[in-house]
């Protein structure tokens, strides 16, 4: 609910929290924060497509590219090492955080 008001993703959230009290390793924080999110995402598909508030031809457009973006995207960011990743989803957060500050 919290991503959804703020306008920003789930993994923002999540991914700190799988792996600062959950312990998992970042690599399947990010894995994991992404499996939470399919049902989340669906319901909420579904709340707005039942009011036609849904540009499928948008979701058609952006949504074949970008499932090529994720595929490729994961597969290069299991090359990177976990502190490396961290760090840089680190410094993501910070600069998401800082873009939310200057609303």
């Amino acid at each position: 609910m919290l991503a959804g008001f703020l306008g920003i993703g789930g993994g923002i959230i999540l991914v700190p929290v799988i792996t600062g009290l959950l312990w998992l390793d970042q690599h399947k924080a990010h894995g994991t924060s992404l499996a939470i999110i399919i049902p989340i995402a669906i319901a909420g598909t579904v709340v707005y497509a039942l009011r036609g508030q849904v540009s499928w031809s948008l979701v058609a457009t952006i949504g074949s590219g970008s499932v090529i973006g994720v595929i490729l995207g994961a597969k290069l960011m299991m090359k990177i090492p976990p502190h490396r990743l961290q760090q840089v989803f680190g410094l993501y957060a910070i600069a998401i955080a800082i873009l939310l500050l200057q609303r």
